[in-house]
């Protein structure tokens, strides 16, 4: 950690600012938003290119904004046309032209097409209004560590949104950012569980300086899952969602939540709205696929991104597992692992290759109080080498740590068949199954709800656009 850095309250649950942090670190705050040799001032209207006024038509400048506000996301065509004109019913050419008229001034690539979906901002913001320049460029550096998702850069990352927020206690996107940071190394370094209060805490800062921060929400969702609070988590996307019924974010999360309770049809679902909503959006899909016994979809769904453990795992359950083990070695040998995922993929390949004793070893002592899911993948584990009692007390205890394996895993995955031999496997079995009823009928409930709510909000709109047409 950097010299000065903050440190839990353990009292009162709150972080702290040490002595050493004080306005003296503060720098003034920016009134622009940065990019290229761009400023855009929206407080003034104004745009500038290497400090020179440059003249912008009203609607291309609120449309600039609205994607600058956004940067890293989709914008939709009907978000940007009710930013535009609001309860007015305009033709999508009219946003097209504006379009066309911004790219000529800030440039083709900074606005991407998303076929028939809308519009993203593809610079990178290196300014934003509130905060200070040298503040956000720590920002920006911080977040492309955090993308490269290993221990080191973590932790580098972790430090510089300290900086960060010594510098500017006020900014809730570094709030959010240092939470899932802290989460990430309380998960897989096992160093110490401060990260998890820290983690907790910075999320609770985050929400307290911005209740609606969309990057608090999407990341605070790990968390819930991974410590036993999916239905908690569940509801909470699903009231963003009546407020935010267009933000593929937190489909995205529900992907994940609602694997954790045992509905996958529900979870791939999730997936389908978020991809429709925007289609480069990363999902935690393969991993629902897997366990719905849909391997070569998973696969599918897995290629593209960091690969580890999965894609193996489904070779080896469509019977080729020379081809798994040829994944597992060439990754075990070539890639830096935390502890769990090492064991994890170890683990598998130790029972690909018939070393029964070295995967029991792997499985025992590692440490999943974190990762519930990793329970199930070490049930197969069990079950594959004949150690059904292993294989029982794994699936238990992801319970109890609160992931639920769907039911139709237990019943259709050859891996686990040999599960169904155990005396208790009927009462275990019937638990899970009640578990997820229970799920089903809170999330149709509460989608209900959300369906309701949608649906008045667009009957609305279309209630304005008559009047206006009337008018």
């Amino acid at each position: 950690m950097v010299k000065g850095q903050c440190k839990l309250d353990s009292r009162h649950g709150i972080l702290l600012m040490p002595h050493g942090f004080s306005k003296e670190n503060q720098t003034s705050p920016d009134t622009a938003y940065r990019f290229g040799d761009f400023e855009l001032y929206p407080h003034d209207r104004l745009l500038k290119r290497a400090g020179i006024s440059v003249p912008l038509q009203p609607k291309a400048f609120d449309a600039l904004l609205c994607l600058l506000r956004n940067a890293e996301h989709l914008v939709s065509k009907q978000e940007l046309i009710s930013v535009l004109w609001p309860s007015v019913h305009v033709s999508e050419s009219n946003l097209t032209n504006i379009i066309v008229d911004l790219r000529k001034i800030v440039g083709r690539d900074a606005i991407r097409t998303v076929s028939k979906h809308g519009y993203r901002f593809g610079l990178t913001v290196a300014g934003e209004p509130g905060v200070a320049h040298a503040t956000y460029e720590k920002f920006v550096r911080a977040k492309e560590l955090a993308a490269q998702r290993s221990l080191e850069s973590m932790c580098l990352a972790r430090d510089l949104y300290w900086t960060c927020l010594a510098e500017d206690p006020t900014f809730a996107p570094a709030w959010a950012w240092l939470g899932r940071c802290c989460w990430f190394l309380d998960k897989f370094s096992g160093d110490s569980s401060a990260n998890l209060e820290l983690a907790q805490a910075a999320f609770q800062r985050a929400f307290a300086l911005d209740p609606d921060l969309a990057s608090a929400h999407q990341f605070f969702t790990f968390v819930q899952v991974d410590t036993g609070h999916a239905d908690e988590a569940m509801c909470r996307l699903l009231k963003r969602l009546q407020h935010h019924p267009g933000e593929p974010e937190s489909f995205a999360g529900l992907v994940q939540v609602l694997r954790f309770r045992g509905l996958l049809q529900q979870s791939i679902q999730a997936h389908q709205r978020a991809q429709e909503l925007d289609p480069a959006i990363a999902t935690s899909v393969a991993h629902t696929l897997f366990l719905a016994g849909e391997y070569a979809t998973a696969i599918g769904a897995y290629s593209g991104r960091a690969a580890y453990y999965l894609d193996a795992a489904a070779w080896a359950a469509l019977g080729d597992r020379s081809r798994a083990i040829a994944l597992l070695r060439q990754r075990l040998d070539r890639m830096t692992l935390s502890k769990l995922m090492a064991a994890l993929m170890s683990s598998l390949l130790a029972v690909l290759e018939g070393r029964a004793e070295d995967a029991v070893r792997l499985m025992e002592t590692a440490d999943t109080t974190r990762e519930p899911e990793i329970k199930v993948y070490f049930a197969r584990h069990y079950a594959q080498i004949g150690l059904i009692n292993s294989a029982k007390s794994a699936l238990e205890q992801a319970v109890q740590f609160g992931f639920v394996c769907a039911p139709i895993a237990l019943t259709s995955d050859a891996w686990l068949s040999p599960l169904g031999q155990h005396v208790e496997f009927g009462s275990l079995l019937t638990r899970i199954e009640t578990l997820v009823e229970g799920a089903k009928t809170s999330y149709e409930q509460s989608s209900a709800s959300l369906t309701r709510s949608v649906t008045s909000n667009q009957r609305q709109t279309a209630d304005g656009h008559a009047s206006e047409r009337r008018r």
